[in-house]
């Protein structure tokens, strides 16, 4: 029997069928047929005469068996670069009893058919592409009325609860002291909370129903809406010391602990903690704090992040640089601190990523990333995936330019991160994150006139939410048709909610426990 290069197309159904079937997302990514594993095809093909009936089977319809497969990727040089699929070969050992079985049964198919698949000449539709697609034909859906009072878009959260049907409610935190509560379809005004007496920084609906609202002020108060009531006052009230002021906070996804950063105040900064669970006995109350920590933090901390799926872990950045992992569950500060890495710079977006959210990245004032996988946590391996120190240095975006980075998302689905960016002229980037470097997936145009400061990706409908200093809320949907006649006009005003920007300088430095 004789192997050629044509390319199979009953080998390369079998490819997508186990893709699908095993749940295997990143068995798409090796597309088998890349030059770390061609040599692979080669060494076992040149061996099948030798090995005969021993390795293969006898008859004339051979087998090939998994441990044939595992012998050869066990055996693969991990200190060696990766190959053209962006893999490492230390991810391709570590996956080593998941893709065993898959390459031998499409290695047997091949064997049988007597084609062996040429080096890039099957393609497979990826969820890669697919972003990219759905990505590309996302139009504006719905603009939110303008009004006569500009004012920065800083955040954007919308309701995630089980309860919640198709109109979910999106909040808004502006620059102008007020939240606002629209209906996420529509983009009609619902609520509107005004006067609060500092500056915001957060708006999160609680993940257990829909109808509770917490926000952060730098007054040095968190409080709960609830956005069933038509009334100005909030239903519940945390308050931290009296030198307090708070830039960032987040919820556990159980709804049980409130945490906030604070802004450092002489020689202190701090992350507090509160019980989130409502006493209706003393709602009118403010809940004093259950503790704090203060040791591993010497600047402002201006992000705070809990973990999507386990509600003991805590993410924290600062302007010190440095992105904490906190296990909350432990007794002190000293024993809760999972690990320690450096940015090298002010820290200004944090979040989780990969698979069941093992990963955590930041994105800094100076518009650097870092990447870190917490996993390496108690090996020699370096947690650093990946850290860039401007990414406006490496993108490259044709017909335009890179001025700064909005946030990051992890693709669930598709186990990607994504980090989204925009133009001083309200264009949006999204760029797509390997551990081999940064990519421009796309770009929207047309929809903001000024800097974008917020978004929100809805995966379940592909949907996507922004926010800018053009005062505008803008609903993104696929193959939408913008039915308003709200005229695009620049609304940008002189910021009074700038952060700092401070650079350090300090050598990377990674804390295990």
């Amino acid at each position: 029997m004789s192997i050629t290069s044509k390319p199979d197309k009953n080998s390369s159904k079998l490819v997508l069928v186990l893709c699908l079937h095993t749940h295997w997302w990143r068995l798409e990514e090796f597309c088998f047929l890349d030059m770390a594993f061609h040599p692979f095809w080669n060494k076992v093909s040149s061996q099948t005469t030798a090995l005969g009936s021993t390795a293969w089977g006898g008859g004339d319809q051979p087998s090939v068996e998994k441990e044939v497969v595992r012998d050869y990727l066990e055996k693969l040089d991990e200190h060696k670069s990766m190959g053209p699929d962006a893999l490492h070969p230390r991810v391709q050992k570590k996956l080593v009893d998941v893709i065993a079985e898959p390459l031998a049964i499409i290695f047997e198919n091949s064997w049988r058919s007597g084609f062996l698949p040429a080096l890039g000449t099957v393609f497979l539709t990826t969820t890669m592409e697919k972003i990219e697609e759905q990505f590309a034909n996302l139009r504006i859906a719905k603009r939110c009325a303008v009004n006569g009072d500009p004012t920065y878009l800083l955040d954007i959260d919308v309701s995630k609860s089980v309860e919640a049907e198709s109109n979910h409610l999106v909040a808004v935190s502006c620059s102008n002291k007020s939240i606002k509560v629209y209906n996420r379809e529509t983009l009609h005004l619902l609520r509107e909370y005004s006067g609060h007496p500092g500056l915001l920084n957060g708006v999160r609906f609680a993940h257990t129903s829909e109808n509770m609202l917490f926000s952060a002020c730098s007054d040095g108060t968190i409080k709960c809406w609830d956005i069933r009531l038509a009334t100005q006052e909030a239903v519940q009230s945390f308050s931290g010391y009296p030198s307090n002021v708070f830039i960032s906070f987040d919820i556990n996804c159980s709804d049980l602990i409130v945490c906030a950063g604070t802004e450092k105040v002489e020689e202190d900064t701090f992350m507090v903690f509160w019980d989130a669970r409502s006493n209706t006995n003393y709602a009118c109350a403010a809940k004093e704090p259950l503790g704090t920590y203060s040791e591993t933090h010497n600047d402002d901390i201006t992000k705070i992040c809990f973990h999507p799926i386990k509600p003991n872990l805590v993410v924290s950045g600062s302007t010190d640089g440095l992105v904490n992992v906190f296990d909350i569950n432990k007794e002190n500060e000293d024993d809760a601190l999972i690990a320690t890495c450096n940015s090298n710079s002010s820290v200004s977006f944090i979040g989780w990523s990969g698979k069941d959210y093992k990963q955590v990245y930041c994105m800094t004032h100076t518009e650097g990333f870092c990447w870190w996988d917490l996993t390496q946590i108690d090996t020699e391996e370096p947690m650093a995936l990946l850290q860039i120190l401007d990414v406006r240095e490496v993108v490259f975006i044709e017909n335009s330019n890179l001025n700064y980075l909005i946030g990051g998302l992890y693709h669930e689905k598709a186990d990607k991160l994504f980090v989204v960016g925009g133009t001083a002229m309200g264009n949006i980037h999204l760029i797509n994150c390997g551990i081999d470097g940064l990519s421009l997936v796309g770009t929207l145009h047309g929809g903001h006139s000024a800097t974008v400061r917020s978004f929100y990706w809805n995966m379940t409908d592909d949907s996507l939410l922004t926010g800018g200093e053009d005062a505008q809320l803008l609903l993104w949907k696929p193959g939408a048709v913008e039915r308003s006649l709200v005229k695009k006009a620049s609304m940008k005003i002189a910021s009074s909610v700038q952060q700092q920007v401070r650079v350090h300088s300090t050598s990377l430095k990674c804390k295990k426990k």
